[in-house]
């Protein structure tokens, strides 16, 4: 029953179920465009067969929902539940934070999984702006100095909204904690002594960067990192490698999907 329960939730948070088409806008077809800009340092055109419910693209996540409740694709939601599921076994100790979130669809199906496994004992911090993305700050962080996901409206949805979206499943309690504002400022102050999976998905160095610094070192051995946008954005690929030589840390960096990847906290 706990698997058709999450397998159930997967596809409906990822909008499988209903082959929810992405966002019909003009600012979607610019986004797609700008991921495929960073992918391959050429500028284009959207292809019109990313702007149509596509099974292949929604499961590598390379799409925009327009009524779904994620964007990250079926396989980085599974490799989420399956580093849940894994600490859980192996009895590593801790919360599961997501830092960004957009519609908190992944953050749902973590809370989902404790819920299945009959978990009290741990939190789902959900951390977010709830305002989109932060301008660029070049001179501190001179890998963001292009980025232009801060003037994407799409990508700001509100507090009220990602617990609404919570309500729906049922999953609103006091297991869940919704920490706001940009991680430059709640990093520091995110309520969990020790955390056992860290999902970072901020798009940007900075946003990539702060979370590690002030994260790592509560994460518990055995513990898991996954990095949602390490394959999509090079300036969060940068960050993450920034922060392992700076602390002198090779971990195997496992691939999920051609964009995320994971990797593990070991002694």
């Amino acid at each position: 029953m706990q698997d058709r329960y999450l397998n159930l939730l997967e596809d409906v948070l990822t909008g499988t179920f209903i082959e929810d088409a992405p966002i019909p806008t003009a600012g979607y077809r610019q986004l797609v465009s700008h991921v495929l800009e960073s992918l391959t340092g050429q500028p284009g055109e959207a292809p019109d067969s990313a702007l149509g419910y596509n099974e292949n693209l929604r499961t590598i996540g390379w799409d925009w929902p327009s009524k779904a409740f994620t964007m990250v694709g079926r396989k980085r939601l599974r490799n989420f539940r399956e580093l849940i599921e894994r600490t859980i076994a192996e009895g590593v100790p801790g919360d599961i934070i997501e830092t960004g979130v957009w519609r908190g669809g992944a953050s749902i199906l973590a809370r989902g999984v404790l819920e299945a496994h009959g978990i009290r004992d741990r939190k789902v911090i959900v951390a977010d702006s709830f305002e989109g993305l932060p301008p660029p700050a070049p001179d501190a962080y001179p890998a963001d100095h292009d980025s232009k996901l801060h003037e994407f409206a799409e990508l700001a949805v509100s507090l009220e909204q990602v617990q609404a979206n919570f309500k729906k499943f049922n999953l609103l309690d006091d297991q869940v904690v919704f920490l706001k504002g940009w991680f430059r400022d709640t990093m520091s102050t995110v309520p969990s002594e020790r955390l056992a999976v860290i999902r970072l998905d901020g798009d940007m160095y900075e946003s990539t960067i702060d979370p590690l610094l002030h994260l790592y070192d509560r994460l518990s051995i055995g513990g898991w990192v996954i990095v949602d946008d390490y394959g999509f954005v090079p300036a969060c690929k940068q960050a993450v490698h920034d922060f392992l030589d700076g602390r002198g840390l090779t971990p195997e960096i496992h691939p999920i999907d051609g964009a995320g990847v994971y990797f593990q906290k070991d002694r």
